[in-house]
């Protein structure tokens, strides 16, 4: 807990520095002296996004996905499952939502465990059998105990708000918006225009050092809540061997989810800018338990 905690002072901190650093060459580039003019647009969206992403964050990444929140009398039985999970682990019961989407996966997001959620597809609730989506339930729920769901969420919403900043950047200078007949304005300009395109390539990287580690310790953590490694590892050789992909997902949530949701690391994902081990890895592991 306390290493996700600095994590997500870094990252704050890192996204912010970008941002401002970003925003002063672009001021500096539109007009003379205006880089202070772009550095404290830059803060002042800075400090926006930071507290939107604590926030709001959970609502913003359970919109993005298409979930909706489900009842008990919809669903008894994961209800119950959350539950039984929930008591294991000594937290709050988090709330429950669904995705109606027939590829099966699941993910967890909230500030903290009092403000947390738990996401799963409809295809998880189809295809998984009882021991199976217990298994996967108490995988999210360990994360939300080691406060992993904070630190994704983060992720999740830094990464895009830096992805789009520097896409309006390009947009500009594509378009004439900027000062390019301005002498002396070149050097800003290459500057604003490289940053422009290595700092999303820095967010997407910075995205990928979640460390892989966590989804491992996860994994252990279902085990001991549910007593069970072969429900979590018959689990996840089925929603990694699904061919359906996740409409819903996409770049900036992809490693939320308890199985990568972009089918092209498929099963045998060895991938460097893979947000999650191999899954053949985790299963081996967890039938190597039982």
């Amino acid at each position: 807990m306390a290493a996700n905690k600095r994590r997500s002072v870094l990252l704050l901190g890192t996204v912010a520095g970008l941002l401002v650093v970003l925003g002063a060459v672009t001021g500096e580039a539109v007009t003379p002296n205006g880089w202070p003019i772009g550095l404290a647009f830059a803060g002042v969206a800075a400090v926006i996004i930071g507290l939107l992403s604590y926030f709001q964050g959970s609502a913003i990444v359970l919109a993005a996905s298409g979930a909706k929140p489900v009842s008990r009398d919809a669903e008894p039985q994961l209800h119950n499952i959350v539950e039984e999970m929930a008591i294991a682990a000594g937290l709050p019961v988090p709330a429950v939502y669904l995705i109606e989407d027939s590829a099966p996966n699941a993910f967890a997001t909230g500030r903290d465990p009092r403000h947390a959620a738990i996401t799963v597809t409809r295809g998880l609730l189809d295809k998984l059998n009882r021991e199976e989506l217990q298994g996967v339930i108490g995988h999210e729920m360990s994360h939300i105990r080691n406060l992993d769901i904070r630190f994704s969420m983060m992720v999740a919403i830094l990464v895009g708000s830096i992805v789009l900043f520097c896409d309006l950047v390009l947009r500009s200078f594509r378009f004439g918006r900027m000062g390019r007949d301005r002498r002396g304005a070149l050097p800003f300009l290459l500057l604003a225009v490289l940053l422009s395109i290595v700092a999303p390539l820095f967010a997407m990287l910075l995205q990928m050092a979640i460390s892989r580690r966590r989804e491992f310790l996860a994994d252990a953590s279902s085990v001991q809540l549910t007593r069970n490694p072969l429900g979590l590892a018959n689990a996840l050789a089925k929603i990694a061997g699904d061919p359906e992909p996740l409409e819903a997902a996409n770049r900036a949530t992809q490693h939320l989810y308890i199985v990568n949701p972009v089918k092209v690391f498929g099963m045998n994902a060895s991938n460097l800018m893979s947000t999650h081990p191999p899954t053949e890895a985790r299963i081996n592991i967890l039938r190597s338990m039982a």
